[in-house]
């Protein structure tokens, strides 16, 4: 079965296409399932021949329970932590520290939407238990240190909690308010590859969970928020990212299309890839609360309301029992909510204006973006145009 995975792996990464995505899906899934079969025989033939071997016994159930950490022994301790805090929280302000400010270029930065809609979003609409069920229901099962109760056992009980449950998302709908309690994050370090030096800071990740409730809350507000964007035709119909029916596959499809297309008719395509350090956690509030306001037409208790998710943010590293202290979070969009991709997509909707403005093609998904050009054999005059754009692109950044 290793050998049968194995080779529909290959297989996927050689054609990239989403048939062998799915085959190769369902192979490790069969290969999962018998080998945690042969694991649960395994331990159970081990402790059903050493019942009377307490040493041994013991031995297996402290390797069942206590699996061996990715993080060094040395790291396991509030001090280590605190360490974690101060690092993820500089790397970010040390990015900031390192946008220009430079005043040649206000007037890329001064970029104002193309398009005026009456349409705005100025209340949300109360929901009733019977969108609340389905939306804690369909909700992952993950559960933060900070729940009060397990996932799993708070979708289990939600009858009891329904009631109470539905009137503090309403509440925090109709009073403009996100609650302070659920604004606090996790963050675990993982290290970002298993054969990396375990000991060495820069080697781990920030892994962010936030409670179970607030995610609820958010779920409600992106659900409104997405299909007001939708319906006026806010959202940018070259990002792929984190929308449904657009995947990484469809983003390269339309580029390979293009650049063939261009072959096709004898031109020469040229290709730039754009790709941001630390972009969904370097985004400036204000910015984006005016993003909201002037670019998409939120008002009143809707904006109210962003802000306050916005504002008052903060986390703490937790490896193990151990934790840091509280470190605020003055930038970005909250790493592991459900709104955070959706606001960064509208935080980044002036760059498409400066792209189209440029007469260069692009496609993006997330925070990967790709522009694109084509040119005649005996012309190269465009790659001005590219260069031009290029600039404004990496001021507009700054």
């Amino acid at each position: 079965m290793k050998r049968q995975c194995r080779k529909a792996e290959r297989m996927w990464r050689k054609t990239k296409l989403e048939i062998h995505y799915s085959i190769y899906k369902d192979s490790l899934r069969a290969f999962n399932v018998e080998l945690g079969k042969a694991r649960q025989s395994f331990f159970s033939n081990l402790i059903n021949s050493n019942l009377n071997n307490t040493r041994t016994l013991f031995a297996t159930v402290e390797r069942l329970t206590n699996p061996p950490s990715q993080i060094a022994s040395e790291m396991l301790s509030d001090s280590k932590c605190n360490e974690f805090a101060s690092f993820f929280s500089e790397k970010i302000n040390n990015i900031r520290k390192a946008i220009s400010t430079s005043p040649s270029y206000a007037e890329v930065r001064q970029i104002r939407p193309q398009y005026q809609k009456e349409d705005t979003m100025s209340a949300f609409e109360e929901i009733d238990s019977k969108i609340l069920e389905e939306i804690v229901q369909h909700l992952k099962s993950s559960t933060c240190y900070l729940d009060t109760l397990p996932t799993y056992f708070f979708k289990r009980v939600l009858n009891c909690l329904e009631a109470d449950l539905l009137e503090v998302v309403n509440a925090s709908l109709l009073s403009g308010t996100f609650p302070d309690s659920l604004k606090t994050a996790v963050v675990k370090p993982l290290l970002k590859k298993s054969n990396l030096d375990n000991t060495i800071l820069s080697n781990y990740r920030p892994i962010s969970n936030l409670p179970f409730i607030g995610k609820i809350i958010e779920k409600v507000v992106f659900n409104q928020l997405n299909k007001y964007l939708n319906s006026n035709g806010y959202l940018d119909n070259f990002q792929s990212g984190f929308r449904p029916h657009h995947s990484t596959e469809t983003a390269l499809i339309k580029i390979i299309n293009d650049i063939r297309l261009n072959s096709e008719s004898g031109k020469i395509s040229v290709l730039v890839l754009l790709d941001l350090s630390a972009a969904f956690d370097t985004v400036d509030h204000n910015i984006l609360l005016e993003r909201l306001e002037n670019w998409v037409g939120l008002s009143g208790m809707v904006i109210k309301w962003f802000r306050s998710y916005l504002e008052g943010r903060g986390y703490y590293v937790s490896i193990g029992e151990h934790k840091s202290k509280w470190t605020s979070m003055t930038c970005g969009v909250p790493q592991g909510s459900i709104l955070a991709p959706l606001l960064f997509s509208l935080y980044m909707l002036p760059l498409s204006q400066i792209m189209r403005k440029n007469q260069i093609a692009y496609h993006s998904y997330a925070d990967d973006t790709q522009i694109y050009l084509a040119l005649s054999p005996n012309d190269y005059s465009p790659i001005d145009s590219l260069c031009q754009c290029i600039d404004e692109i990496n001021s507009w950044m700054c």
